[in-house]
């Protein structure tokens, strides 16, 4: 059974640092794009990083030059270091697997992990 775990949420200082961690216990890690998404209380998730198979990103522009998305292919893990927070960051934060083929759709997503930033 395919799982998504999160974890390395909490609560921290604006201005500060933490590096949340999935592991996706799927076949064929290598071909999957993995992605980080957030939800704020009532907001519609959002985009935050993807990552592909080679390891090319893409960032929503609000996280630009604070975040960075890195995966471990070998470990079958993918990592968001998380810099500079501000409490817009707060959410909680979700780990997506994503794959396609011809004959199907592979998309699964983990629990979350909340993310407070707050003084």
């Amino acid at each position: 059974q395919v799982q998504v775990v999160e974890s390395g949420g909490g609560l921290v200082q604006p201005g500060g640092s933490l590096r949340l961690s999935c592991a996706a216990t799927v076949s064929f890690f290598t071909l999957y794009v993995m992605g980080w998404y957030r939800q704020a209380p009532g907001k519609e998730r959002e985009l935050v990083a993807t990552i592909t198979s080679s390891s090319s990103t893409n960032y929503a522009d609000s996280v630009k030059g604070r975040f960075t998305i890195s995966r471990d292919n070998a470990k079958k893990m993918v990592y968001l270091q998380m810099n500079s927070l501000k409490p817009e960051d707060t959410a909680v934060y979700y780990c997506n697997a994503l794959r396609s083929t011809l004959e199907r759709r592979y998309d699964y997503w983990g629990q979350g992990t909340q993310v407070t930033v707050s003084s």
